[in-house]
């Protein structure tokens, strides 16, 4: 039976394996992908710092984040997920244990989702214990030339009191501004880690795969797949208000993860022979893609939708910027969710 339910079409399976045909269509979308990848990512930041200091630089900065939300969390569930869960349950894993047993790809989501949690947790309350110390003031009893015990309180120690109080709000401000950037950093840096989990994914499964006849498509819906997803990561990036030199590295890197792993996979098939739809394969690449579809949607949902949906007050305060951030998530989403049409 389960000789069967594999069967394919092998004529038309030797007809789109060529592997020379194969390996030139690898050798463009290599230079094709990392240019798309540069001009998604980089362009979020060009405008973000063009726009900087401008008036509308804080809402443009907002959609384009929403815009960004959009982009990932259509990228987890309908890119990402349905891919994985497509790997775990070909006929070569599904039918062999434990993988027949349990619903692993669901598992395995849960889990990168709760670890995403775990470093956020994490990661938040050691930024808030070394940056954020509240300033205390106390006013001790002193005793006058009659023995009374009271407050000596003038007019001039009214006044540094009010001082004091007025600095210690300042750099209570100051605190919880850092802690929002420091945050957003953080929001920034686990999101790439998520895409380049899924980005590698991608590269090596190409660059393995032999059948011209699966890769042609995947060329030309990868690049507007990495222009999206760049731009997803791209609008984060550039809220974070990274330096100049980790700006310029994290974009380098979502830039050059998917052509590197497409040369890994071109490696790795030269060296082994390894077969792309092999069960080995198939089971690594579901629970890969697995673990970075629970990051991403955690992500999307919780440090990008709903913080800023709930927890920003300068679209709680603007019921139009809160109906064209709504209208940008919808156009990320939909703008990736076309892809899944082709790639």
């Amino acid at each position: 039976m389960a000789v069967a339910a594999c069967s394919t079409d092998f004529t038309r399976d030797s007809a789109c394996r060529d592997g020379h045909a194969a390996a030139h269509l690898k050798f463009i979308s290599i230079f094709l992908i990392f240019f798309t990848s540069v001009i998604g990512v980089s362009l979020p930041v060009l405008l973000t710092r063009f726009f900087h200091g401008k008036p509308l630089y804080d809402k443009a900065i907002l959609i384009i984040k929403c815009f960004a939300a959009g982009v990932i969390l259509s990228t987890s569930l309908v890119h990402v997920l349905p891919d994985a869960f497509d790997a775990l349950s070909d006929c070569q894993v599904a039918s062999q244990h434990p993988w027949r047993d349990f619903p692993f790809c669901g598992l395995v989501t849960m889990i990168g989702a709760l670890l995403a949690l775990l470093v956020d947790v994490t990661a938040t309350s050691h930024v808030e214990h070394s940056h954020y110390n509240p300033v205390e003031t106390e006013e001790k009893p002193r005793t006058d030339s009659a023995g009374d015990i009271g407050l000596l309180v003038s007019v001039d120690s009214k006044s540094e009191i009010g001082n004091l109080g007025g600095g210690s709000c300042h750099r209570r401000r100051e605190g919880e501004e850092e802690l929002v950037k420091l945050k957003q950093k953080l929001v920034s840096q686990v999101l790439e880690i998520g895409i380049i989990f899924h980005s590698v994914i991608i590269g090596v499964t190409m660059g393995m795969s032999q059948n011209q006849c699966t890769i042609k498509p995947l060329v030309a819906a990868l690049s507007f797949h990495q222009i999206f997803e760049g731009m997803g990561l791209g609008g984060c990036i550039a809220q974070a208000g990274f330096s100049f030199t980790t700006t310029s590295y994290m974009c380098f890197m979502f830039s050059v993860t998917t052509p590197m792993g497409i040369v890994l996979g071109m490696v790795l098939f030269s060296i082994t022979g390894y077969d792309d739809s092999s069960p080995k394969a198939l089971i690594m690449e579901g629970l890969l893609g697995s673990f970075s579809s629970g990051i991403l949607i955690y992500m999307a949902l919780v440090d990008l939708i709903a913080v800023d949906f709930f927890h920003n007050k300068m679209m709680s305060s603007n019921q139009g910027l809160k109906r064209g951030c709504f209208v940008a998530l919808l156009l990320g989403s939909a703008s990736m969710s076309v892809l899944a049409l082709w790639a």
